[in-house]
């Protein structure tokens, strides 16, 4: 992502794959840049390769929201490896956050890997998941055994949408316990990917009884975020 004077100028993306680094490379080598700033899982192998800063994901999105939602107190980033509940002071300083990094259960790949075995993609999941007549649990987090799981729930005839919105309950439930657990004041902003999920943010809206703020690009915010450190 390029920003100037605080705007975006342009952004790119692409699949990690096998060799990171080759893929950063082929992103940053057609663009041009003064400074640049790396976040997320990668940082530390990118500061090595490219000499750069490097700032966590948490402190970006910190200063982000301090400037573009100056009233928000709570964060939750919910991404592809994991995902993450952010409490801010008033100031825009963090005060506590939880992380949910351990496996895949309650993140993107968890809710790629249901879209898959349900025969959705990714983009139509979670409006699919929306229309559900029925609420139906499901008990495992476990990708693995909850893929089990819903196997068994199509084998018993389960109407394959109510398992879809049962998975989206099952990783919604798991934010908001982790929200609480940082405590959920003022407004309330979800990042990541997921979060352009339609049923994702209706559950975290109903269960919170809160309005959701979405950036715009929720997936790429993180990145924009960062780069804003660079100026401070």
């Amino acid at each position: 992502m390029v920003i100037e004077n605080g705007q975006i100028i342009e952004s790119h993306q692409t699949d990690s794959g096998y060799d990171p680094i080759s893929q950063a490379k082929n992103l940053i080598n057609n663009v041009a840049y003064d400074q640049i700033m790396a976040t997320g899982y990668g940082r530390g192998l990118f500061e090595i390769s490219f000499d750069s800063q490097t700032v966590t994901e948490i402190k970006a999105y910190a200063r982000g929201v301090k400037e573009l939602y100056p009233k928000a107190r709570t964060i939750l980033d919910i991404g592809g490896q994991d995902s993450k509940a952010i409490s801010l002071f008033e100031q825009g300083k963090i005060k506590k956050f939880e992380m949910n990094d351990r496996c895949a259960a309650g993140t993107g790949k968890f809710l790629e890997i249901m879209a898959k075995a349900l025969g959705f993609s990714i983009e139509e999941f979670g409006n699919k998941a929306c229309k559900a007549a029925k609420d139906l649990q499901i008990n495992s987090m476990c990708t693995v055994f909850a893929e089990s799981e819903v196997t068994s729930l199509i084998a018993r005839g389960e109407d394959r949408i109510a398992i879809a919105k049962g998975l989206h309950m099952s990783v919604a439930r798991r934010a908001v316990n982790m929200l609480k657990r940082v405590s959920v004041n003022g407004d309330f902003v979800f990042a990541g990917g997921v979060a352009k999920n339609q049923c994702m943010r209706s559950l975290l809206e109903k269960a919170l009884n809160k309005k959701i703020h979405v950036p715009d690009n929720p997936q790429m915010i993180g990145a924009f975020w960062a780069a804003l450190l660079i100026g401070d």
